[in-house]
C-alpha cells in the first residue's frame, strides 16, 4: 500500500476515460478526497517525476503492481485470459477494484456481494474501457462515458491548451464525473445481485414455480433469465397499495410475453375486469396484456393462476 499521503502520477496532456477512471478507482479504494490535502496528483511525462511516484498509471512503461506501476503501453503488457489487452483502468481495477467496491457503503446484508459486484463491473464496464482504449471491439458513441470524458479536454483552439493548471483542473472535473458514475454503478450492481438472491429465495418458496411471489418490487426478470426459471408471472406490491401481475418476456429486451394476460381482459378495469376475470378485487389489465393488478396479494395471485389456466386451454375448433 502507498504511504498515507501518496504521490499519484499519470500522463499530462489529453486525457481519456481509462486514466480518469483509474484515478477515480484509486480515490475510492484509498479514501482520497482532495488533491493537496491527502494526496498529490502529478500529470507529467517526465521520467524523473514518474520515478518518484507511489502510484503511476498510463505512463512509465511498466506494469509492476508491487511497485505501484500500472502502464499498458510497453512490450509484453498484460492481457486478459481471452487476449483482450488491458488499459490502465483495467490494471488498476484488477488490484484496487474490490477495495473501491467496499468503499461504497451498502446495506450490511449485501456486503457478501462485494467480490461479485467487482466481477460484474469488470465484465460489463472495465473490459469495455480496455477495449475502447486499445482500439479493439466496437467503438463507443457520443452518448457513452468515454465520449463525455473526451469533451472535458480543452478544444484545440481554446486558450487553455498548454495551460497545465487549466488542463489539470479539467482532468479533475472529468474524474469527479467518472467517480460519481462509478459509485452509482456499484450501488446499482450491488442492488441487482441482492435482488437476484431475493428472487431465487422467493421462487423457492412460491406455491407455483410459474408464479413468482415477491414481497416488494425489485428487478426480477434478469434472475429468471439467468437461472432459467419457468416463471410466467411475477406478483408484487406497489406504493399505491395494489398488487401487480407482470408477465414474463420470452427473452431479454423483448416486449412480448411468454404468456400474455387473457385477451378477454385486455383494457378492462374494476367491475368489468372483475366480472371477466372472476377476481373480485381486480383493478386493471393493460390493453397490451403485459401487466395487470388487483387490490390484494390474494387477488393478484388469483389473476395469475386464472391467466395460466386460460392460456393453457387448447384452442377451440
Amino acid at each position: 500500500m502507498p504511504p498515507s499521503t501518496p504521490r499519484l502520477v499519470t500522463h499530462s496532456g489529453t486525457f481519456h476515460l481509462d486514466d480518469t477512471f483509474a484515478y477515480a478507482v484509486l480515490r475510492l479504494a484509498l479514501s482520497l478526497r482532495e488533491v493537496g490535502r491527502d494526496h498529490e496528483l502529478v500529470r507529467t511525462r517526465d521520467e524523473a517525476e514518474i520515478a518518484r511516484a507511489d502510484l503511476a498509471w498510463d505512463v512509465g512503461a511498466a506494469y509492476e503492481p508491487a511497485a505501484g506501476r500500472f502502464d499498458h503501453h510497453q512490450r509484453g503488457a498484460p492481457v486478459r485470459e481471452d487476449g483482450t489487452p488491458f488499459s490502465s483502468a483495467g490494471l488498476v481495477w484488477r488490484h484496487y477494484g474490490e477495495a473501491a467496491v467496499r468503499s461504497v457503503s451498502g446495506p450490511p446484508d449485501t456486503a457478501q456481494f462485494d467480490a461479485q459486484v467487482g466481477a460484474v463491473i469488470d465484465r460489463e464496464l472495465v473490459r469495455r474501457i480496455d477495449e475502447t482504449d486499445n482500439g479493439v471491439g466496437s467503438p463507443g458513441d457520443a452518448l457513452g462515458l468515454a465520449a463525455i470524458v473526451e469533451d472535458f479536454n480543452p478544444a484545440w483552439s481554446a486558450p487553455a491548451v498548454g495551460d497545465r493548471t487549466a488542463e489539470d483542473a479539467a482532468f479533475l472535473q472529468a474524474a469527479d464525473l467518472v467517480q460519481a458514475s462509478l459509485k452509482r454503478r456499484i450501488d446499482a450492481v450491488r442492488a441487482r445481485l441482492a435482488a437476484e438472491a431475493a428472487v431465487l429465495d422467493a421462487h423457492a418458496r412460491s406455491t407455483d414455480p410459474r408464479v413468482l411471489e415477491l414481497n416488494q418490487k425489485m428487478p426480477w426478470e434478469g434472475a429468471v433469465f439467468a437461472h432459467a426459471l419457468p416463471v410466467l408471472y411475477a406478483v408484487y406490491p406497489v406504493s399505491s397499495g395494489n398488487w401487480m401481475v407482470d408477465a414474463m418476456p420470452p427473452e431479454p429486451g423483448s416486449f412480448a410475453q411468454r404468456l400474455p394476460l387473457p385477451e378477454a381482459w385486455a383494457g378492462l378495469r374494476d367491475a368489468e375486469l372483475a366480472m371477466a376475470s372472476g377476481v373480485p378485487d381486480a383493478v386493471f389489465a393493460h390493453s397490451r396484456r403485459f401487466v395487470g393488478a388487483a387490490r390484494s396479494r390474494k387477488g393478484a395471485l388469483l389473476m395469475a393462476r386464472r391467466a395460466i389456466e386460460i392460456g393453457r386451454r387448447p384452442a377451440s375448433t
